[in-house]
């Protein structure tokens, strides 16, 4: 039986170090951080997620501002908001909630975002900064780097002599994922629907990490035995077992066969999804150290780097 990777308790460490860092930059600077969340429309699980982001945000000691649009806002509209939040010094931090409405383009808007608050870590300065091995004055992607400290968990920080495999190659996980575990000396693959036999080359893994968004789609004849599996996938879909029409979560690793083959494994619910939130926290405070403090001062620090 593997080791369950517990998320929430990883996310929990992680916070507990955002509130002691930001409890100390107010008491230095007299200034509190400041994030702000926009979101564009009504869609329910977006504004769940923004709901769990605020809360958390305000139980850390941030100034936690919500922008709530609605869903016929214009491109032109979204993009003044975000250059007057650009504008406002109390703000170190934003984030526009994905996935916008289908008539807004995303990526002027993520990139309009200024490199020092785009704490969801998409900018493409943030993003070339990471390809480049520069750790320490970007903003990282939340969720790879969640990711990341769940595998140094078990692993480590030195990872010399591992073999890594990122099943998916978006820019919003699969290629950050890649860069922070060749950063971490382990030697990357990156599969993906090209890809000519996925199998094959995760049987040859010592750390798995899947992000495609196919349900249970990694089996358990994938896995070398005792891989480390970090499972990124939130899929719903159907669960007769607990009542007609009722639906579950599940991963893009088969959890209950995988556990008796990897070494370590994040179920989901429970796994990387607590610590993307703890990341952005993560994030808004190193932003506002490096403003309220200086350029040079890191804040806090994580197990990332």
């Amino acid at each position: 039986m593997s080791t369950r990777i517990d998320g929430k308790v990883a996310a929990a460490s992680v916070i507990d170090t955002v509130k002691t860092s930001h409890a100390a930059l107010e008491k230095a600077t007299g200034h509190k951080a400041g994030l702000a969340v926009v979101i564009v429309g009504d869609d329910p699980a977006s504004h769940a997620y923004v709901g769990a982001k605020g809360r958390m945000a305000k139980e850390c000691g941030f100034n936690s501002v919500q922008h709530t649009l609605p869903v016929e806002t214009t491109q032109e509209e979204l993009l003044a908001l975000v250059a007057k939040l650009n504008d406002d010094a109390s703000i170190h931090g934003i984030l526009v909630q994905l996935p916008l409405p289908r008539h807004l383009d995303a990526e002027p808007v993520i990139q309009s975002i200024l490199p020092q608050k785009d704490v969801d870590g998409l900018h493409v300065v943030n993003a070339g900064k990471l390809a480049t091995g520069d750790l320490a004055t970007g903003l990282l992607s939340c969720t790879p780097a969640g990711a990341m400290i769940l595998v140094k968990q078990v692993h480590g920080a030195d990872l010399s002599g591992l073999n890594a495999l990122v099943i998916g190659r978006s820019n919003l996980f699969g290629k950050p994922m890649a860069q922070l575990l060749l950063n971490a000396n382990a030697t990357v693959t990156v599969g993906h629907s090209r890809s000519k036999d996925l199998s094959a080359l995760c049987r040859q893994a010592d750390i798995v990490v899947a992000a495609v968004g196919r349900a249970e789609m990694v089996k358990a004849d994938w896995l070398k035995h005792g891989a480390t599996v970090i499972d990124v996938g939130i899929n719903r879909i159907a669960a007769p077992e607990l009542g007609d029409g009722k639906t579950k979560l599940v991963g893009d690793v088969d959890f209950k066969g995988c556990q008796d083959v990897a070494g370590a494994i994040t179920p989901v619910p429970g796994g990387v999804g607590p610590m993307t939130i703890a990341m952005l926290m993560a994030n808004t405070v190193i932003a506002a150290w490096r403003v309220l403090i200086g350029p040079n001062e890191q804040g806090p620090r994580f197990s990332v780097t």
